[in-house]
């Protein structure tokens, strides 16, 4: 494998000297589809590898992160099946002298079921190994591999939840310390998040529902009352399948009947419904952040604007408009004395009610000065992978953010193990 002479280099993902390594993984592979590398005749070497080798699991593993990236989920979960019967430890090893051995616990899924530690640390001196979790989170005749620190890397999502609480009565027999209280991760799911950081002072969280189709149907045929499912709630609305993310199947309600084109349009049993808060700014146009907190600091991620209102950083008008790039810019640029120093309040409140070691939040503004935030997650991605001609401002906010999560893991490896101290209660119903 290598990059033409139209690749840009040196790269923090892609190391200008390949080192033979036998697993590729995703930040490689990843980085080289953000800069249009062909990855057909990568895919079809690794083809060649797997049949002379049926056994070679870290080709298998690479070959499900290509499909995954090519648009082939099914196929991607096949391959990742066949990885995992074989194997369910891969490492990525550190650049240069190993400082770090970092162990994330994961679950088998689609890239976004887990956190995307592997882009947080690669190019780094710190080893990853990432073992995939059997799904009741057991660690009995588990052979982990030797490490300094553990990671909860299982991100919340509708099948995640027993493996998430089997994590937490099995953290305890770790020998190392452990960073992401699997019981607030849970709490992350749109419709326990609001209830989380209600309250929160300069904050607006929307509340959210889980709803059936039946339930759903009711209410586009005007049977059931809105404020029943939703406090204080009224049209319009935002409607999504239950579980979805990056705006798949998420549609705007401006009239109950309208609903039910949403049943139409998606096989789904449940649904989230949330109202809709318009936060246009002055300019006309949406702006959506994502922001980060590492150890109890807040660090910008991204910021997309759009005419559109369901903005997200891939369908954002950022590409082909260098105006909203330098706006992006004077956001990263100036987030110390200005996005996150207005929310600078609201930002250490949500941090500290959700409790956790790393996690983002997407938000927005109100046109009232209010953080409106969309959603919470530990799955969300932060990255340098972006073509420095276009994006390079973006890098050095990276780098330190990076150079803080590893931080957070040495300051936690130096930590007795035991279990997690969480920094705010955890909500009631999680007790």
């Amino acid at each position: 494998m290598h990059l033409t002479s139209a690749d840009p280099a040196p790269s923090l993902y892609y190391p200008a000297t390949e080192r033979g390594a036998d697993f590729i993984g995703l930040p490689r592979l990843m980085e080289l589809a953000f800069r249009g590398v062909d990855l057909l005749p990568l895919r079809d070497r690794l083809i060649g590898q797997v049949e002379r080798n049926p056994t070679d699991a870290p080709a298998l593993m690479d070959l499900s992160f290509i499909m995954c990236i090519l648009g082939q989920p099914g196929l991607a979960a096949a391959l990742q099946a066949d990885a995992l019967a074989l194997s369910r430890r891969y490492t990525l090893p550190a650049v240069g002298t190993e400082r770090l051995r970092v162990l994330s616990l994961m679950t088998p899924g689609s890239l976004m079921e887990n956190m995307p530690i592997e882009f947080l640390l690669h190019g780094s001196d710190v080893t990853l190994e990432m073992v995939y979790l059997q799904p009741d989170g057991s660690m009995t005749g588990l052979d982990l591999p030797p490490h300094d620190v553990a990671c909860v890397s299982v991100c919340e999502s509708p099948t995640a939840g027993p493996l998430l609480a089997a994590l937490a009565q099995h953290l305890p027999q770790l020998p190392r310390p452990a960073l992401n209280d699997p019981v607030r991760v849970m709490q992350l799911a749109r419709e326990s998040a609001w209830r989380v950081l209600q309250g929160t002072p300069g904050c607006l969280v929307p509340p959210s529902a889980v709803v059936d189709r039946e339930t759903l149907a009711g209410l586009a045929r005007g049977e059931l009352p809105l404020d029943r499912l939703l406090p204080d709630a009224a049209l319009p609305l935002i409607c999504r399948p239950y579980g979805s993310h990056a705006g798949h199947g998420l549609v705007r309600i401006d009239e109950a009947a309208a609903l039910a084109d949403c049943l139409a349009a998606s096989p789904a049993d449940r649904f989230v419904i949330a109202p809709f808060v318009d936060y246009r700014s002055a300019d006309g146009q949406y702006h959506k952040f994502r922001i980060a907190f590492v150890g109890g600091r807040a660090f910008p991620v991204h910021m997309a604007l759009s005419a559109r209102w369901m903005v997200h950083y891939l369908n954002g008008d950022m590409m082909d408009r260098p105006d909203n790039r330098a706006v992006e810019q004077r956001f990263f640029d100036g987030f110390e004395q200005d996005f996150g120093h207005r929310h600078a309040r609201a930002l250490a409140e949500i941090d500290q009610r959700l409790g956790l070691d790393y996690c983002s939040i997407d938000c927005g503004e109100t046109p009232d000065g209010r953080l409106l935030v969309f959603e919470c997650d530990t799955g969300g991605v932060a990255h340098a992978m972006d073509a420095l001609d276009k994006f390079g401002y973006k890098r050095p906010h990276m780098l330190a953010l990076f150079a803080a999560f590893r931080g957070l893991l040495m300051r936690a490896a130096a930590q007795e193990p035991g279990a997690l101290k969480p920094k705010a209660p955890v909500a009631g119903a999680l007790q």
